[in-house]
């Protein structure tokens, strides 16, 4: 899954992408590089971003969804919002995927909107929002009480109707850098939920922070993470760099053989 941000604030400049033609230039290295999924936001959910609205949103990422579809049909298209309005315009306009990394708790409407749109849902675990997420960042089993999230969650929306649902147990979203290396560590254990397991660590704090370096510089460390992700029963890597994420899956995928 290869991330495009159609912001101009997102934490790591290299994954900003603004206007439409800058759009369908890296959509279209993406998928010669391998991706499998373009995850288009207009929205920057690093800590402390500034929410912006509904609308605004629509006008970052329509256009764009629009231009990939008629460029590249071929391509999976997932939006990456929390608005229900966002998720409906950018199904309408092609995309097949909702990324809501407020898994339905900032729009009340969030979730029989995908319901009725019959597509899949991607369920991320967040606490407070992401002004404040890393004031909530306190935790007793940190990867127990992520799992029971999923498990209440994923109950909700089987009762909603929504069945084809990925998990995301949202690495930097209220969690501290040992938290994030905790969960990855045991990452295994969602596999109990049955559901495929997004890992979005790609050149985080965590990465970086740990290093010493900047998200500029975190390429190599995002390599070694979704490595062991992988390794731990992650089944799609969300990330910058598609090149070299697709380079690990075909490496590990042959070492499973």
């Amino acid at each position: 899954m290869g991330i495009i941000n159609a912001t101009p604030d997102s934490f790591f400049s290299g994954s900003r992408f603004n206007g439409v033609d800058a759009v369908l230039g890296i959509s279209e290295k993406m998928l010669s590089d391998g991706a499998d999924i373009l995850d288009i936001g207009g929205q920057s959910t690093r800590p402390g971003s500034d929410q912006i609205s509904a609308e605004e949103e629509i006008e970052r990422v329509v256009p764009s969804i629009e231009a990939i579809v008629k460029n590249f049909p071929q391509a999976f298209i997932s939006v990456d919002t929390f608005y229900a309005k966002v998720a409906h315009a950018a199904v309408d306009a092609g995309a097949s995927i909702v990324n809501d990394v407020g898994a339905g708790r900032f729009d009340d409407k969030m979730i029989k909107t995908v319901a009725e749109l019959k597509v899949p849902y991607v369920l991320m675990h967040m606490i407070g929002t992401p002004q404040n997420m890393q004031q909530h960042a306190v935790y007793e089993n940190v990867t127990r009480e992520v799992l029971d999230f999923f498990i209440a969650k994923t109950n909700e929306l089987k009762q909603a109707a929504i069945i084809d649902v990925i998990i995301d147990p949202g690495f930097g979203f209220a969690k501290t850098i040992e938290q994030n290396f905790e969960l990855l560590k045991d990452l295994s254990v969602f596999k109990m939920l049955d559901k495929p397991i997004l890992l979005g660590i790609s050149r985080k704090s965590t990465i970086y922070k740990t290093l010493g370096t900047t998200a500029d510089e975190a390429l190599n460390g995002s390599t070694v993470l979704n490595t062991i992700g992988l390794m731990n029963g992650a089944s799609i890597l969300r990330v910058h760099d598609v090149k070299e994420a697709k380079e690990t899956v075909t490496l590990f995928s042959a070492m499973m053989k």
